[in-house]
């Protein structure tokens, strides 16, 4: 190889590292400037709503004086409306990605459920909202209630809980599945003992990134009929008499964060817009809860397949 070759190939070797810095700075500072925008909304947001949190504020019921108003009828109702979201839309999100990606038979059935899975996970949110008024108001006469909008919101999530149960699934190596059937185990046993373990961590990755989508979700549940002002809570889950439990929270009206917040953001006094600013730093805390719980319970489930 002549000289001129070795210095040709350096050339290259400098341009694609010059290329390769200047990637890696163009993407610094693109990260840098979403951070720095999403910290600064954050900032802002907390300097106007801070000095509102308080007990009284957690405890009290929507009012028409912004100093007496609260957030109770709210959390409450988006806590209740997003246990009955995980609880419906997780466990059948999970089974339906399994039964696609272990037991359903490669043909064209499944090549079109795929691909109309993928494309309901990019569909408007508002779309599910009219659904949802068409089958479980109108057809099934659930009504207006907690009910619809957890089911509602597990329908708006379920495509991205199954698209990412079966990317999950799909990453395990087929090496696993083949040793576990060379000791005699089940396709069951194979997928519960081996698959469902290893591939735990991201399937809680898409769980946590569906509930952190419903939890803002405003106008499905707007067509459907949340309440914008609410000044009582639903029926208590438990009760004296057998069996200690009751379901009349179920079919009870409710209204939830965002749309306290757009009911607070749409007034013009100033005391209404402090009200929504501390409503939304509530908000973010109970996005990242159930952000932190997922993380947790997805960093138990690695350090089991460590052990």
């Amino acid at each position: 190889m002549s000289r001129e070759d070795l210095q040709e190939i350096r050339e290259i070797i400098s341009r694609a590292k010059l290329w390769d810095s200047i990637f890696a700075i163009v993407g610094l500072l693109s990260m840098l400037v979403g951070i720095i925008t999403l910290l600064a909304l954050t900032l802002d947001l907390a300097i106007d709503g801070v000095p509102r949190l308080s007990w009284q504020f957690f405890t009290s019921f929507p009012s028409r004086r912004a100093g007496e108003a609260g957030i109770l009828s709210a959390w409450v109702g988006s806590t209740l409306v997003m246990f009955v979201t995980g609880l419906a839309a997780v466990p059948l999100g999970i089974a339906s990605g399994i039964y696609l990606e272990e037991y359903a038979r490669k043909n064209w059935i499944a090549d079109l459920i795929e691909i109309n899975v993928t494309n309901l996970a990019g569909v408007p949110s508002i779309v599910y909202g009219l659904l949802a008024l068409g089958l479980f108001v109108y057809k099934l006469n659930l009504g207006q209630s907690i009910l619809t909008a957890g089911l509602t919101l597990a329908l708006l999530i379920l495509p991205v809980v199954i698209v990412t149960t079966r990317e999950a699934i799909r990453a395990i190596p087929n090496s696993i599945r083949e040793a576990a059937y060379a000791v005699g185990a089940s396709k069951w046993q194979m997928i519960w003992n081996h698959i469902l373990p290893y591939s735990a961590g991201s399937i809680m990755t898409g769980v946590i990134v569906g509930l952190s989508r419903a939890i803002g979700e405003t106008a499905p549940l707007i067509t459907i009929g949340a309440l914008t002002f609410i000044a009582f809570l639903p029926d208590s889950p438990f009760q004296a008499e057998f069996p200690f439990f009751s379901f009349k929270w179920l079919m009870s009206p409710f209204t939830i964060m965002p749309i306290q917040m757009f009911n607070w953001v749409s007034r013009p006094q100033a005391e209404f817009q402090i009200n929504a600013a501390a409503a939304g730093l509530v908000l973010m805390a109970m996005t990242l809860a159930m952000n932190a719980l997922a993380i947790y319970l997805r960093y138990r489930f690695r350090k089991n397949i460590k052990w």
